[in-house]
């Protein structure tokens, strides 16, 4: 079982920085106007968000191939941005319109992309995991040497389908990375409150899983643990764990005033850990990217949010017929 500790960082290039601080600065502006949109009445049913977690599936698609596929749960928007979906199919979903992934049928925490290997966000609490192990089966028994991304949260690490697919994951040696994305609240309820467990990713030793604890707010560490979790499943040697340690700086959901905490916690963690500040600090002190360079991404980016949240507000309501579509796979 390797224990949990800091891996040493991964040599990246002046490229890559920008990169990951695009694709993060893209999830951060993509759900502050799905956010805005909601408060607008234009987003219907639930929206959770994926703001301060963004470091997570950036660090994350980074260790990833083309094939590989990714599951994950309701707190979806970032992992599709992340693995390529267009901004204007995610935010035209949110809307209910049939310009989204899901034709405006799934809204915000039901939509699949094929075509990116993106297979939901579900909305039941660890309902994504066995399904996760079901596509890493797929693989093994295809011999693609692919490897699935099963993302969900320190509040789904508690159920018992989690544990049976780690069992069942094992057994059979399947090429999954779990990825617990501890946001360190359940909902409203604090891991300190919800597990008398020091971590997570350590129940995995019940198992023979190995894995490790990773820091969440560094896009770089995560980078690294991914690529050490992708050649162990790659490497035909079944599963790994990744406890990613992260922080959501909006609540559970839209309806959420999080009362649970403190603002000072949350401000804390914005000044002193944000993940896009930390790389925006590795750009600028090592010279590799202007502050006036940063604002030109900065405004390209709300550029491409901006022309999303239009289309989603000119695309149309899907027609009643829509109903009756998609309810049957021809087989």
């Amino acid at each position: 079982m390797a224990a949990a500790k800091k891996e040493a960082k991964p040599n990246v290039s002046k490229e890559e920085l920008l990169q990951f601080y695009r694709q993060m600065l893209l999830i951060r502006r993509f759900e502050e106007k799905a956010g805005q949109l909601y408060g607008m009445g234009l987003v219907g049913g639930f929206c959770h968000l994926y703001i301060g977690q963004e470091a997570v599936v950036v660090g994350l698609e980074a260790a990833a191939e083309d094939g590989d596929k990714r599951i994950t749960s309701y707190r979806d928007h970032g992992h599709m941005l992340a693995c390529g979906m267009d901004p204007k199919g995610v935010m035209a979903e949110l809307t209910g319109r049939e310009g989204g992934y899901s034709k405006g049928k799934g809204g915000s925490m039901h939509m699949f992309s094929k075509e990116k290997h993106f297979y939901g966000g579900h909305g039941i609490v660890a309902a994504q995991v066995p399904i996760g192990a079901g596509l890493a089966f797929a693989d093994k028994y295809l011999e693609n040497d692919r490897v699935t991304f099963t993302y969900f949260g320190d509040g789904a690490a508690n159920q018992g389908q989690v544990y049976e697919t780690y069992n069942m994951a094992e057994l059979w040696d399947l090429p999954v990375v779990f990825v617990i994305e501890n946001n360190q609240y359940a909902m409203g309820t604090s891991v300190k409150r919800s597990t008398k467990s020091p971590s997570l990713w350590e129940r995995g030793a019940a198992y023979g899983i190995p894995g490790e604890e990773v820091d969440g707010m560094d896009v770089l560490a995560v980078k690294a643990a991914g690529e050490k979790a992708v050649a162990h499943c790659r490497g035909g040697k079944g599963p790994y764990i990744l406890e990613v340690k992260t922080y959501r700086y909006r609540g559970h959901s839209m309806s959420d005033p999080a009362k649970y905490r403190t603002r000072e916690e949350v401000q804390k963690m914005r000044e002193e850990r944000d993940p896009i500040d930390h790389v925006r600090s590795i750009l600028v002190t090592g010279k590799h990217a202007s502050e006036d360079d940063l604002k030109a991404i900065d405004k390209q980016v709300k550029e491409v949010v901006n022309e999303a949240a239009e289309f989603a507000k000119t695309s149309p309501e899907p027609a009643a017929k829509e109903l009756w579509t998609d309810v049957y796979a021809q087989a």
